[in-house]
């Protein structure tokens, strides 16, 4: 499986009989602290520097699959109507958008089939509509998991600053969300998967074809940074279910030589797993990626 470079932060990769495209939403930045939890900085910062206000350097990466004629979009992107404040407190810097990429592959919105949201947060879901609340992708099925559309609405303290009912509620309302309830076979050799820890329904998604294997690992490992067992992410509400969900899945990933991509890594779109000096796991690009 080669790399190629596509127009400009868009990388190509072919898996089997499937077309993957990584795009990109922009860059922002989080605070390092929270996106590491308790490892100290002294540690996280090696992989990941900080701003002079404690931010990392981090972006917005969706997935396009051309599958069995299908054009499939995993992730949205970063939510656009939260105005100038908002975008500065994230840092946000569209210096591409999903929508350039799309274009740059001779692809509308509305050649969308099917939206795969991992989970329902604004960096994840936020333009499933347009500034008019209508659907981005209008003829595309959005797939979530129900344990995620049932916490999106009973958002609690943890919770709610995750989410914007503005792009939730116009996709339940037109009856455009599919939801599934675990693993679930979109499609012959593309499937999702319940990745819980980040929060319960997050999943991620599984491609199979022609022997090879790609996962999008959602907000289990949003960079590779994050790939030591304890770089665990303190937004995320369940971590040591994260930490269980990461020993049950990241093993597997290995031994089949699982492509990986990540929604947040800066600058590597394709990567794979391998064994750390210490045990566990670092995550390594691709050549090219």
């Amino acid at each position: 499986m080669g790399i190629l470079p596509f127009m400009s932060w868009t990388r190509h990769l072919q898996v089997g009989e499937a077309d993957v495209y990584s795009l990109t939403d922009g860059q922002f930045r989080l605070d390092g602290g929270a996106m590491f939890g308790s490892v100290p900085k002294v540690l996280w910062e090696r992989v990941a520097p900080a701003d002079d206000l404690n931010r990392i350097h981090l972006r917005i990466n969706p997935l396009l699959i051309r599958l069995s004629g299908q054009n499939i979009l995993v992730e949205t992107g970063f939510w656009d109507q939260g105005g100038e404040k908002f975008e500065g407190m994230y840092a946000l810097n569209r210096d591409e958008t999903v929508f350039r990429g799309l274009s740059d592959l001779g692809l509308s919105p509305e050649d969308i089939h099917l939206v795969i949201n991992t989970h329902l947060h604004f960096d994840h879901a936020g333009r499933n509509v347009t500034a008019l609340g209508e659907p981005t992708f209008p003829n595309a099925r959005y797939v979530v998991q129900k344990q995620e559309l049932h916490d999106t609405l009973h958002t609690h303290e943890r919770s709610r600053a995750s989410y914007v009912p503005g792009y939730i509620d116009p996709i339940q309302s037109a009856g455009l969300f599919e939801v599934v309830d675990g693993e679930h076979e979109l499609l012959p050799g593309l499937s999702v998967l319940p990745l819980p820890g980040h929060n319960l329904g997050q999943q991620g998604v599984v491609l199979r074809s022609g022997g090879g294997v790609l996962v999008y690992a959602a907000d289990l490992l949003p960079t590779l940074a994050h790939t030591p067992y304890p770089y665990i992410m303190a937004y995320d509400l369940y971590p040591v279910t994260t930490l269980e969900t990461r020993k049950r899945y990241f093993p597997q990933w290995f031994e089949e030589r699982a492509v990986i991509c990540t929604p947040h890594d800066p600058d590597t779109a394709f990567a794979r797993l391998e064994e750390g000096k210490k045990g566990g796991f670092v995550g390594v690009a691709l050549p090219g990626a």
